[in-house]
């Protein structure tokens, strides 16, 4: 639990931000009366962190730490008999330390964790059996090897003396590592008592996906002879290929294990298989991305022995999200966005809609278990925190069941928050309402607001560009930081917004600024109305596509508009993106490759538009980040100092999309918050000088 108590009624910093605990994913006891959660805790002085796990009483009663000696240790999850907690984690074994996530078990009563895996490269996600007595596993494997002969080939890859990196694969990295031409992801299944492993996949050419790769990927049947996984079946692996659902027999001791496809349309992407609990039906996510990239998931139950497969509440305008989980046979529970807040739902069999089981704020991961059900949420004011009640119980008012950060908060002053729906771009997107607003934003106030004040405005303009600015509480960039430094700050969910139903997210596709530009635009022409708003301090960050978005401002919106920008691992051309992890999804978003058609890709591209840059920028990127190269970052830094715009460049040689580290994030945070500061007219010295628009010598700007 957290001891430090802060100064009464002092506002959240970035410091103090470093210091909350993490609350991961709960999982439940078979019985439902305990929870089991990964609490992490940074050490912002020595740049480290560190993860235990914690049981928490569904009952009543304090929360108890169950792990200690490790310092990473993560994805607990409760065996189905109630003996174990297993979890991944990097441990010391006596003389020798772990160099790769193994999987440990521990008793809920505690005692020493011991390891049951010593997996060359480490395991990547893994799932109980229903017996208890086995755990499915995935690794990183050399597939023209035995399971014997991985040791050995690990050790070979990691003694080699050159360091070229050769491949001939359409998609060799993701997100911020390379991915090995002679490695795949396998499945394995581990003997819990007897260490016994074996590779269900040893001798063919079944792999499991090369990236976004978790344990929501593959189930076990209830009667532990099959699992059901998903996989991509085209010979040329890429990320946004169509994937489908095998099931595999699970015999170690068969010379051949059976395999058959559970899902057989083609030109649909599948994925987070749900075996419910007679094993006579398996619950699915289809979605039918060969006849258009961004079509949502949908939920589907499929016979296992007919192969028939049901969709449920075809006409609901959301996207359910994984994990799935069956309540009885009849009913399934899913997390779902809607109109920028995610929630947990169930739906029946035959339901026409789904109902809500537990509201957000953000609603991110829940476990069910002998009727109990426990969820994890946070929202705009407050980190996440776990809930508990019984299913049944709908109507009744969830128990929260850990304090971790109340202490620590407790004089911390929030500011208040409200969506606000307006009238933003036109398009053939549906209206929200009768008053005609196409468009919604968050609007967060500075701590102890005053409406007769007058407070800069500062836009923190989301990323995807297919996802939300939700109610939640984000520790990269956190709105309550942002806003106790005085601003009021706008989280404008522009079209192509996730949670607003399929024709809001699809309709910026092949047309990427246009819509969003409006969007941004007509939020700040209606805030800068607000008595409260100095229409002098105006300001526009983002990060990733909120990158590419203050880029796009920047070529497209006359000078003074906005007095700064900064971009955060901002897209700035979209011909050199070509270099990125994802180039082969290029053209589904842009309407061409840009070899095939430059002039449309030159029409929603940043840099085509860089003769008309004015507005000072601070650019930050991170050299790992492979989904946006950081040559993005430093070629529009380079431009704006080509052009004499003021310009200033943060780029972290250790971090990748995201900036992880503490150090590093704080320093992101003086850097941010210096850098609008300088070009705020409130805080301008009398003869100008450090805030100037130019960055020196060199041509005049531009009107």
């Amino acid at each position: 639990m957290s001891k430090i108590s802060p100064k009464k009624s002092q506002t959240l910093t970035a410091e103090l931000l470093w210091q909350i605990e993490r609350v991961g994913s709960p999982s439940l006891s078979p019985d439902g009366a305990q929870a089991v959660v990964s609490v992490t805790k940074a050490d912002a002085q020595a740049n480290t962190s560190s993860s235990h796990l914690w049981l928490l009483s569904t009952l009543g009663g304090e929360p108890r730490q169950l792990t200690r000696s490790g310092d990473k240790d993560s994805s607990p999850a409760w065996s189905p008999t109630g003996e174990w907690v297993a979890f991944c984690a990097k441990r010391q074994q006596e003389s020798e330390a772990d160099t790769d996530a193994q999987i440990y078990l521990i008793a809920p009563d505690g005692g020493e964790a011991k390891r049951v895996t010593q997996v060359p490269g480490g395991v990547v996600a893994f799932k109980w059996f229903p017996d208890g007595k086995h755990i499915a596993f995935s690794a990183w494997v050399d597939p023209s090897r035995k399971l014997s002969e991985q040791a050995d080939a690990r050790a070979a890859l990691k003694a080699r003396k050159d360091t070229a990196f050769v491949t001939e694969d359409k998609q060799y990295r993701h997100w911020d590592h390379n991915i090995e031409p002679s490695r795949a992801v396998h499945l394995h299944v581990l003997d819990v008592q007897t260490g016994k492993v074996f590779d269900l996949f040893e001798g063919t050419a079944l792999e499991l996906l090369r990236t976004e790769h978790d344990a929501n990927h593959f189930d076990v049947s209830p009667d532990n002879l099959r699992i059901a996984f998903v996989h991509d079946p085209a010979t040329v692996k890429l990320g946004d290929n169509c994937t489908t659902i095998t099931e595999i027999t699970v015999n170690p001791n068969a010379a051949k294990r059976s395999t058959r496809t559970l899902t057989e349309r083609t030109g649909h992407t599948h994925s987070a298989p749900r075996y419910n609990a007679n094993g006579e039906q398996l619950a699915c996510l289809r979605a039918h991305t060969g006849k258009r990239h961004t079509a949502q998931d949908q939920l589907v139950v499929i016979d296992c022995a007919s192969l028939k497969a049901q969709t449920l509440c075809a006409d609901w305008d959301r996207t359910p999200l994984a994990p799935l989980k069956w309540l009885g046979d009849t009913q399934i529970a899913f997390r779902a966005e809607d109109f920028g807040r995610t929630h947990l739902w169930q739906v029946g069999l035959g339901d026409v809609q789904p109902q809500t089981l537990a509201v957000g704020g953000t609603v991110m991961g829940f476990d069910v278990a002998a009727e109990q059900l426990v969820w994890q949420a946070d929202a705009m004011d407050h980190p996440a925190r776990i809930h508990t009640r019984l299913i049944d119980c709908a109507g009744a008012a969830p128990s929260r069941i850990e304090a971790f950060n109340d202490l620590l908060l407790a004089g911390v002053v929030m500011g208040g928050f409200e969506s606000i729906t307006y009238k933003g771009a036109a398009c053939d997107a549906p209206a929200f309402n009768k008053a005609g607003h196409t468009a919604q934003m968050w609007l967060v106030y500075p701590p102890n607001f005053d409406s007769s004040r007058k407070y800069p405005l500062m836009h923190s303009i989301h990323g995807g560009p297919h996802t939300a600015s939700g109610d939640t509480f984000h520790y990269r960039w956190n709105n309550q930081v942002f806003a106790a430094q005085g601003y009021v700050v706008a989280c404008v969910n522009y079209h192509g917004s996730t949670s607003f139903g399929y024709a809001f997210m699809d309709s910026i596709t092949h047309r990427w600024g246009e819509l969003e530009l409006q969007d941004v635009e007509a939020a700040t022409d209606l805030l800068v109305k607000k008595p409260f708003i100095d229409k002098t301090r105006l300001f526009a960050t983002g990060g990733s596509y909120g990158g590419y978005m203050v880029a796009w401002m920047n070529g497209h919106l006359k000078q003074g508009r906005y007095q700064a920008y900064v971009c955060h691992a901002g897209c700035w051309d979209w011909v050199s993106m070509f270099s990125d992890d994802a180039w082969h999804w290029h053209h589904k978003e842009l309407g061409a490759f840009y070899f095939n058609d430059m002039a449309k890709i030159h029409a929603q591209s940043p840099h085509a538009h860089a003769k008309n840059l004015t507005t000072p920028t601070l650019v930050i990127h991170g050299q790992l980040d492979y989904r946006v190269p950081d040559a993005q970052g430093l070629a529009y830094y380079n431009t704006l100092k080509a052009q004499d715009v003021a310009a200033r460049l943060v780029w972290f040689p250790d971090e990748n999309h995201w900036i992880l580290k503490p150090a590093n994030s704080l320093l992101w945070h003086r850097e941010f918050f210096a850098w609008l500061r300088r070009f705020d007219p409130a805080h301008a010295p009398a003869t100008g000088g450090a805030n100037s628009r130019k960055s020196g010598k060199g041509k005049a700007q531009k009107a």
